[in-house]
């Protein structure tokens, strides 16, 4: 016998797995944009430089934040995962004897903001529960 409480405990890892595949995924590219834009051609090596760091520190945040239960959630996830990110990232970095210009660190933060919480902005923006709540009355309607 399987419960509704179940199925959306399933769902909620899927939703989950399907956040940490898309960050990853555009931890990497934010690693490799970076490469390309300096260097016109990016290496495995220099991109891994760049983005282990980062990875490391949102693996770091995640396990703090235990966003799981809301990963889409913009106050409760988003901005810490951002912010996490590129504060520890950056600081990896520079422990590790990397370069943290403060070129860097703008756009660091800038392109981890819209990678990181952007999408889940719009996530919010678009879910099913936020239209049904703006269509439903404020008010009731008296006879």
């Amino acid at each position: 016998m399987t419960s509704a409480h179940s199925g959306s405990r399933v769902h909620v890892r899927r939703t989950y797995a399907g956040w940490v595949g898309t960050d990853v995924v555009l931890i990497c590219l934010f690693a490799f944009l970076g490469h390309l834009a300096h260097y016109g051609t990016p290496s495995a090596a220099g991109i891994a430089s760049t983005a282990l760091p980062f990875l490391a520190a949102y693996l770091g945040v995640t396990a703090i934040l235990r966003p799981w239960r809301r990963p889409a959630a913009l106050l409760r996830t988003a901005v810490p995962l951002w912010a996490g990110t590129a504060a520890g990232g950056l600081a990896l970095r520079v422990v590790l004897g990397e370069s943290a210009a403060l070129s860097f660190q703008v756009v660091a933060l800038c392109v981890l903001a819209v990678f990181i919480v952007l999408p889940r902005s719009v996530a919010t923006l678009l879910s099913p529960s936020r239209r049904s709540h703006r269509s439903a009355p404020t008010s009731p309607v008296r006879t």
